[in-house]
This record gives C-alpha cells, structure tokens and sequence, in this order.
C-alpha cells in the first residue's frame, strides 16, 4: 500500500521531468510478455513481481523469470515452447495486476504480445505434407494464420497477437514457426 502511495505520488513528478529531459529510448524486449503488458521500460518500472497473473493465468502459461537479471527477476513471461497463451475470454492476467502493467484491452484481437513469424525451410508443408496444426491451433483463427494460394502458412500482422499457440504446437524439431516478442 505504501509503495502504491509513493508511486501515485511520484508519477506527476516523474512526467514532468521526463517531458523536461530528453526521453530515453526503448528498452528492447527479449522475453514474451503477457497480454496487455506496456513497452518494456514502463512494464519494469510498473510491475510489482506479486505472481497475480501468473496465479489466474487458466492455460499455466504465465512464469515468474528466475534469472540474474535483478531487473527482470519475477517478472512474468510465457515461453511458448512451454504453453501458449489461449487468450482466454476473461483475459484474467489484466484483470488481476493491480499495478497496470499489464492493462486491459477491449477485445482480445487488440492484444500485441508479439509477432509469429514463419522459416518456411523448416515448415512441414515445404516438404508436401499438409501439415495445419498451426492453423488449427491459433485462438485467433483465419485473421492471424493462415494457408496461401502457393500452399505456405502466411502470418497476418494485423491478426496475430503474438498468444505462441502456434509455436506450442508446432511439430518440427527447431521450431518452424515462433514468436517475437513486440516492443
């Protein structure tokens, strides 16, 4: 409560400045974050390490990092080789941060936790199997993922949020298709 306190007071504070001092560049993201999570240096500087989100996540794909980084330690990630993120229809993880970190989106399709991005060299349907698992797969559905004319699996930007179902469950031995992760 007291460090909720401290922070609604410094936040005018810390605004001004920033607005008054040259605004430092993005702090690139290495991890996938959960759904609703702000640009990198916002969702550190934000997140209390408090495990809600990982506690209601209903697929279990939320973790707590437990690295040496001490600014990313206990932060929540998904690594989708693990379990994807099903964006579920209660979109739990947002609703139970109580630091705004993780914010709340109007629908699940306003989600960007990243983009799946597709080595064709590696994907089964460049060997003649009609592999669709990743298509199947997808919460999203055909405005995500899909299958083109020449028969390839094609990932639509403005469709795919990034949830690493298809990662999960793509068969192939490195991954054909995986997540990068947004900001």
């Amino acid at each position: 409560m007291f460090r909720l306190g401290l922070k609604r007071l410094m936040e005018p504070v810390a605004q001004f400045l920033e607005e008054r001092l040259q605004i430092p560049l993005p702090i690139p993201r290495t991890v996938l974050r959960p759904p609703g999570a702000q640009p990198e240096r916002e969702f550190l500087a934000a997140c209390y390490r408090c495990g809600n989100c990982v506690d209601v996540c209903p697929a279990r794909a939320i973790r707590s990092l437990s690295n040496d980084d001490i600014e990313q330690r206990g932060t929540p990630y998904i690594d989708p080789d693990l379990a994807a993120c099903v964006v579920c229809d209660e979109l739990a993880c947002m609703k139970a941060c109580p630091s705004g970190a993780l914010r709340p989106v109007n629908k699940p399709t306003d989600i960007r936790m990243g983009l799946a991005r597709v080595k064709l060299d590696l994907c089964l349907r460049s060997r003649d199997e009609d592999c669709r698992i990743c298509v199947a797969k997808c919460p999203i559905g055909p405005t995500a993922i899909t299958i083109n004319p020449a028969g390839q699996i094609e990932i639509l930007p403005q469709g795919c949020v990034g949830c690493g179902a298809c990662q999960f469950y793509c068969p192939t031995t490195p991954k054909a298709i995986t997540i990068e992760p947004h900001f």
